[in-house]
């Protein structure tokens, strides 16, 4: 049983996310335990692409600095799929809106050019999914990661609401429900959002170990 995770992300939001999912019995660090960690360039044509290359590089950094040699990284890309957008804005999701793709935007000006890209359309045309790939990578050994997945299905709503989550979370709106997850809260979230289906496959795996 692993005792030490690193996540690799600065995002507080998503550290905070992933921490309440798996539990008390591990130690967490992030990349903000490891500041002079090189930034990942997230070029991959695919969330499995991405979150595969952050935690190797992770791996290999840390291997070279001596600064970790048990536990395991964490790795996760996710993002939004919109049916009618051909899966847009998918690995681009964090930079949407971004006029050179390159840097990350933030989730109003994303928010904004997705409504702008689905005006006039109806809900039948507003479908979409959330999906998360999270690579777990054994640290000091520069292997291939093991994978898990998740998604949550819902559809895009005609404006944002509530005043929970972030990312596109005032915008979806999950199926079965009514209201997006900005306006569920972070309980009912937990229980559906892509994250937690990926985490829940996750902890199942670590949980045998």
């Amino acid at each position: 049983m692993p005792s030490q995770i690193v996540i690799a992300s600065g995002n507080s939001h998503k550290a905070h996310e992933i921490q309440s999912l798996l539990g008390k019995e591990y130690t967490y660090l992030t990349l903000k335990s490891f500041p002079e960690a090189p930034e990942v360039k997230e070029d991959a044509s695919s969330f499995a692409g991405n979150a595969v290359k952050k935690a190797l590089s992770l791996v290999n950094w840390l291997k070279q600095n001596e600064s970790l040699s048990e536990g395991w990284i964490l790795a996760d890309d996710s993002g939004l799929e919109v049916d009618v957008l051909n899966g847009d804005p998918g690995v681009h999701s964090a930079r949407y809106a971004s006029e050179q793709g390159a840097e990350n935007s933030t989730d109003e000006a994303n928010n904004a050019r997705l409504l702008l890209e689905l005006e006039g359309k109806e809900a039948h045309h507003r479908t979409a999914r959330f999906r998360c790939v999270i690579a777990m990578a054994q640290a000091g050994e520069y292997s291939q990661p093991h994978i898990f997945e998740g998604s949550c299905e819902g559809r895009i709503a005609q404006s944002a609401t509530g005043e929970h989550g972030f990312g596109y979370d005032p915008l979806f709106i999950p199926n079965n429900y009514n209201n997006s997850f900005g306006e569920l809260g972070p309980e009912i979230k937990s229980e559906l959002s892509h994250r937690a289906a990926a985490l829940r496959h996750l902890k199942d795996w670590l949980d045998k170990l």
